[in-house]
């Protein structure tokens, strides 16, 4: 008897997951290889490699990423700015390649010939699994169920009733079905009611965050420090990567920051509806723009704005593992040279607002700012720079003018 080839499956333990790993093998007979990724997602994985070896997993493999999803992946993106149609801070997004890339180390490891993730044919995420795991190896078959025509389950509705047929427990209910997805950086809602936009977000809809209306009435300041871009103090004390973040989140859900109801632009052509909360990722944003305004020439930072929008999309459509990606990763890293100092931030009802900032590096100068004039500014040099600066504009203006003479003497 043939042996069974291998698959290794990007598992949550969430309802599409649950179905995939047994219609694996029911389907094409493979030995499935589950690989859980701690992203910091709170007790999602808790019993996740009990669940997976009762579905049917050969192994189930859960690997700590944090730290590294962190270092690697969250803090490069907060140093460039980006952000995806002004409101999304791309949690899942960047979230994708790192666990697609662990994907194919378990492959290689473990000698399976496929990697599979339960991505639906719809979204964005079936992109940025396979985007990864082409440019990692090309060779590893993709398996994507929801594209499959053999995959009759093409509901979450039907989905369900596929879960509890095989007796795997699952947390989802007919009734309540949001499409959820957590990990330090945010966590998204989408699905059920939220798709009819003028559904306003029930206050029970939010997870690592209070409603506005039960927000504390008194405002909460905090203080984080920055080296080269990088968040490594908060409120003075030296703060790992991970529990800054954490810390945050609890500090900025308290206070309702961070909500963002958004209809998106999906790279598949379909406008969606997501709701997402994002409390400490939008105080480290805020105040890295607060920070990269006080130390940041006027040219580099106009520029970077451009590249911030670029970066953005290189992340929402998964071509992380890209030259172009690494290329804008070089030159955001020499932005950052002087982006050190403190930044201190306001939280209050829902609001993440900029109270105070100073840097070694800043090249803000009191001075040359105020209205008073002084020894180390001479206006009657903007006399000339404005002449030249306006040439051009006065040029046309010659010429503007004697075109609407001669129209006017043509119409007497």
């Amino acid at each position: 008897m043939a042996k069974a080839e291998k698959v290794v499956l990007a598992y949550s333990g969430g309802l599409d997951t649950s179905v995939i790993l047994p219609w694996l093998k029911e389907t094409y007979g493979y030995d499935v290889i589950c690989y859980a990724a701690e992203l910091g997602q709170g007790d999602e994985l808790d019993g996740i490699k009990k669940k997976a070896m009762a579905s049917g997993a050969v192994k189930c493999i859960v690997g700590d990423l944090r730290k590294e999803f962190v270092t690697d992946y969250i803090w490069p993106m907060l140093k460039s700015g980006a952000i995806y149609e002004n409101d999304y801070l791309l949690g899942t997004s960047i979230a994708r390649p790192l666990i697609a890339k662990k994907q194919v180390e378990v492959a290689h490891a473990e000698g399976a010939v496929a990697v599979a993730h339960g991505a639906t044919g719809k979204g964005n995420d079936q992109v940025r699994f396979e985007l990864t795991f082409m440019a990692l190896d090309p060779t590893l078959k993709i398996v994507a169920p929801w594209k499959d025509p053999n995959f009759k389950l093409r509901s979450r509705e039907a989905a369900v009733d596929y879960a509890r047929a095989r007796k795997i427990p699952i947390d989802q209910s007919k009734k309540k079905i949001y499409s959820r997805d957590r990990n330090l950086w945010h966590i998204s809602h989408e699905g059920a009611d939220l798709e009819n936009p003028w559904n306003e977000p029930k206050d029970d809809l939010f997870v690592i965050s209070r409603p506005v209306s039960k927000a504390p009435n008194k405002a909460e300041y905090v203080e984080i420090g920055f080296k080269q871009g990088i968040p490594v103090r908060l409120n003075g004390k030296a703060v790992g990567p991970v529990k800054m973040i954490e810390t945050l989140n609890a500090i900025g859900g308290k206070h309702a920051v961070g909500q963002a109801d958004l209809v998106e632009n999906r790279l598949v052509g379909i406008k969606s509806r997501g709701v997402y909360e994002t409390p400490g990722g939008t105080i480290l944003m805020t105040a890295h723009r607060g920070l990269e305004m006080l130390t940041l020439d006027k040219e580099t930072q106009h520029y970077k704005q451009q590249i911030a929008l670029k970066y953005a999309d290189l992340v929402y459509n998964g071509q992380w593992f890209t030259k172009i990606r690494k290329a804008l990763d070089a030159f955001v890293d020499v932005t950052q040279e002087n982006v050190s100092g403190t930044v201190r931030m306001k939280l209050f009802k829902g609001r993440c607002t900029l109270a105070g900032m100073k840097s070694p590096k800043s090249q803000y100068s009191a001075d040359l700012a105020s209205f008073t004039m002084g020894d180390e500014y001479d206006s009657t040099d903007a006399t000339g720079f404005i002449k030249l600066f306006g040439l051009q504009m006065q040029v046309e203006g010659v010429i503007d003018r004697k075109g609407k003479k001669k129209t006017t003497k043509r119409k007497k």
